[in-house]
């Protein structure tokens, strides 16, 4: 039993610290956009926020943990980035390269 205790106990330990790793504040938007996995087709997602270093969106698709994917918004070129969180029908996602935030709507 103290092995699970240690276990959970870890598991949140690292939730916690979490946030602390940002290295760029977010900007809170609502941008339709599209997510897809490399090699898939996509599906549509709802870019909730972004900072140049990653984003958080919303979306039907389902994406695992580590797993590569594209996010494609309207007027620009995709950007790589890697799924770092899932929770119910959202991501997190660290992108691969910084991108610009300019002319982005807020």
């Amino acid at each position: 039993m103290d092995v699970g205790f240690a276990m959970n106990t870890a598991r949140i330990a690292n939730a916690a610290d979490g946030g602390g790793r940002r290295c760029a504040s977010r900007l809170a938007v609502a941008i339709d956009a599209r997510v897809r996995e490399l090699g898939d087709n996509g599906t549509e997602a709802r870019v909730l926020n972004i900072s140049s270093t990653g984003f958080m969106a919303q979306s039907d698709g389902r994406f695992e943990v580590g797993s590569r994917v594209w996010l494609i918004l309207p007027g620009r070129e995709r950007a790589n980035a890697v799924v770092k969180w899932t929770a119910g029908d959202k991501l997190g996602a660290e992108f691969a390269e910084p991108i610009s935030l300019e002319g982005l709507p807020s």
